[in-house]
């Protein structure tokens, strides 16, 4: 009976020690379970990303720009890549027009050059034959237009054959086309006829530009034979210069004459230049399918060179939206923010108080972006304009120190 009461004791001592446990547990439990709610609260959204303080003297030393939302004119978007072109009008390959040799070279590649300004010469027996041929010809057909004056006179005073008349006046006109024939030749070989009539004979015929422009590209040496129609120099007139755009299929309703677009250079890191829009095709190249858009230059600058790859954007209709700086919006989790900014005073001091508040972004356009605001903001709010990466890391920067 005892031993029985003992045990009994023993068991009801344990349930108490078991029981007292686990209310001590449950109590811990509570109070971590409520901890975590705790810091979730104070880390949530918006409000649990803080906000960042600046002093004045710091606000000033940073730069920061602080005002009301703006609104401002922002075009949409469309991006095209393509290359610099000249127009072919403003493009030469100069020829031989006869066969010769080439006795001298008066240009190098890159020269400056106006049209008729001599690049070449050649030289040919042929040429030379041609020169002789049209003397004696010229010389025939200045006695056959006497001989002519001469029969016509005596045809019409019955002392002359009409038999005659007729072989000196065929003879003539022969003779007359003859000689036309031959300075056509001559003016196409860039030789004066005036001075070939008076005996002179060129022994080199002269290979000239047919436009203004710079070579491109020189395709002979001397010595060597040109065959007739044979390319011998390749000019370019760089004051021509456009852009030449390549535009989906699904933009082109967008794109217009007039439009502006602004493009880089592949090949010169930093540039950014301008055009305007005067021409968009109206066929469909295939591969890929679509249209060319020729747009001119603003300000051409020296180092644009035909053939040159460029990406550009075009910018479409204009629209008044809010708006603000690059440099005012910062992403977190691949969501865009931008600051809300509050001066006040603290302890005597001016102190400025900056906010995150999420938006959505829209079009950019030189370098500013189209601001959706989730909720409209109060009027009068004032906002950052720059730094947004700079106050978030600082805001990052405040929080961990807190936390620690």
């Amino acid at each position: 009976m005892k031993n029985q009461i003992i045990k009994l004791f023993v068991l009801l001592f344990i349930a108490g020690f078991v029981s007292a446990c686990g209310n001590e547990g449950d109590a811990n439990g509570q109070n971590d379970q409520e901890g975590e709610q705790h810091e979730r609260h104070e880390g949530h959204g918006e409000e649990g990303m803080g906000e960042v303080h600046l002093s004045n003297l710091k606000f000033k030393s940073l730069g920061m720009k602080v005002d009301t939302m703006p609104t401002r004119p922002i075009s949409g978007v469309v991006e095209a890549n393509g290359q610099l072109e000249v127009p072919p009008q403003h493009e030469a390959t100069v020829t031989a027009i006869v066969g010769g040799n080439t006795t001298s070279i008066k240009v190098i590649e890159g020269d400056k050059v106006n049209k008729g300004q001599v690049l070449a010469y050649l030289s040919h027996p042929i040429l030379t034959e041609i020169q002789t041929k049209y003397i004696t010809a010229y010389n025939r057909s200045e006695y056959l237009e006497q001989e002519y004056h001469r029969q016509k006179k005596l045809y019409e005073e019955g002392v002359g054959s009409g038999k005659t008349f007729q072989e000196t006046k065929s003879d003539y006109q022969s003779m007359k086309g003859e000689v036309k024939g031959y300075e056509a030749q001559l003016r196409q070989l860039n030789l004066k006829v005036e001075k070939i009539r008076n005996g002179d004979v060129y022994e080199q015929v002269p290979v000239v530009s047919p436009i203004d422009g710079y070579i491109e590209k020189v395709l002979i040496q001397l010595g060597q034979y040109i065959q007739p129609q044979t390319g011998m120099f390749k000019i370019v007139n760089t004051k021509h210069i456009h852009a030449d755009l390549m535009v989906f299929e699904k933009d082109v309703y967008k794109v217009k004459e007039g439009q502006k677009i602004s493009f880089t250079v592949e090949s010169v890191p930093g540039s950014r230049l301008t055009a305007e829009i005067y021409s968009v095709g109206k066929q469909f190249e295939q591969t890929p399918k679509a249209v060319h858009v020729h747009a001119e230059i603003e300000q051409k600058k020296e180092f644009l060179i035909p053939g040159m790859y460029i990406n550009g954007k075009i910018h479409t209709e204009n629209k008044a939206v809010n708006a603000l700086p690059e440099s005012a919006i910062f992403e977190e989790e691949g969501k865009p923010y931008i600051f809300l900014a509050e001066q006040h005073n603290e302890d005597g001091e001016t102190e400025w108080a900056f906010k995150p508040v999420e938006i959505r972004t829209g079009v950019i356009d030189e370098g500013w972006v189209e601001i959706n605001l989730l909720e409209p903001l109060p009027k009068g709010t004032k906002v950052a304009w720059n730094n947004a990466y700079y106050l978030i890391s600082e805001m990052k920067k405040s929080q961990t120190s807190h936390s620690h």
